[in-house]
């Protein structure tokens, strides 16, 4: 789960950061949901992980992203 900033590209930077760490993810079944004020996004991607490496990389990587506030 990703949460951040409603701005910009913020879900598409999401689908391809999971996309680039596991590259069979559908990202039609990314779910979305917004907070009740809409200023900020909820992410839920699930992925079937290969090794902690991976999914340790993508975490980083989600973290790294500038409108990204929490990954859980």
């Amino acid at each position: 789960k990703i949460m951040g900033r409603r701005e910009g590209d913020f879900a598409q930077g999401v689908m391809e950061i999971v996309l680039r760490h596991s590259p069979d993810f559908d990202p039609k079944t990314m779910e979305m949901r917004p907070s009740r004020k809409g200023k900020y996004l909820g992410i839920t991607v699930t992925i079937q992980a290969q090794s902690r490496d991976q999914l340790d990389a993508l975490y980083r990587e989600l973290c790294y992203h500038p409108a990204v506030v929490m990954v859980l």
